[in-house]
């Protein structure tokens, strides 16, 4: 590359199992000890509030005891030197935890939400939340009781941040995914969009994934290994 490009990085759970976040999907991950119909609902939110938040308020306070790994301070550092140089890079991740951000990230697309917000089921609003929550809980903003609920996009429901996402894929040079099962739809349907669009695809994975075989190159290991070697190869070539 001779110039800035525009990247595009979709994340998933592999990198941040490097930090110690329980993943969902792998075995013995938050899953199997937990049905997803019981958690990760609307349904099951209206069934049993309590142990809905019980189950995230657990995965919030595991947050504390973690740190960004050198995957996530890489990107960091991709971010800025592609903005020194007039290119731009849009992070786009399926995790629900705050890595990225706390890893020096200034600008995160949670896409499937993010443990750190509360939501209301009511009016709608969103504000920060790092604390234990209950069913007993106010909208500061509504003040309904029981209308805050986690802000996490359960089975269902639709992701965030839809369009902001297609117009960053409009103009991307670059489309990469790092740590990703390829198997949880819309995001995983971002290399086959890019495709389309003629953009280059590479793939940073521990294990190839479930759509493996679309991208044009595919690099396997551990994302903090892997991920800043190829960032040093990106802020070289511009």
């Amino acid at each position: 590359m001779t110039q800035a490009p525009s990247i595009v990085i979709l994340t998933g759970a592999g990198i941040s199992a490097e930090s110690g976040i329980d993943t969902f999907r792998d075995k013995g991950g938050l899953w199997e000890q937990h049905p997803i119909e019981q958690v990760a609902t609307p349904e099951g939110f209206a069934k049993d509030p309590a142990l809905v938040h019980q189950f995230y308020n657990l995965r919030r306070a595991a947050l504390k005891d973690v740190e960004p790994n050198a995957a996530h301070i890489a990107l960091a550092r991709l971010q800025s030197g592609l903005s020194l140089k007039g290119g731009k890079l849009t992070l786009i991740t399926q995790n629900v935890d705050d890595l990225h951000e706390r890893g020096g990230v200034k600008t995160v697309i949670h896409m499937h939400g993010i443990l750190t917000s509360m939501r209301c089921q009511f009016c709608k609003a969103f504000w920060p939340w790092t604390e234990a929550a209950s069913p007993e809980l106010s909208c500061p903003h509504c003040y309904v009781k029981s209308g805050p609920r986690p802000d996490i996009v359960w089975f269902g429901e639709m992701p965030y941040y839809l369009d902001q996402i297609d117009d960053a894929m409009t103009k991307a040079d670059l489309f990469v995914s790092i740590g990703t099962s390829g198997a949880v739809y819309p995001a995983a349907g971002l290399v086959g969009e890019a495709n389309r669009r003629g953009i280059e695809t590479l793939e940073l994975n521990l294990e190839p994934s479930q759509g493996s075989a679309l991208f044009d190159e595919s690099r396997l290991g551990k994302a903090g290994d892997i991920v800043p070697i190829w960032v040093d190869e990106i802020l070289a070539s511009i």
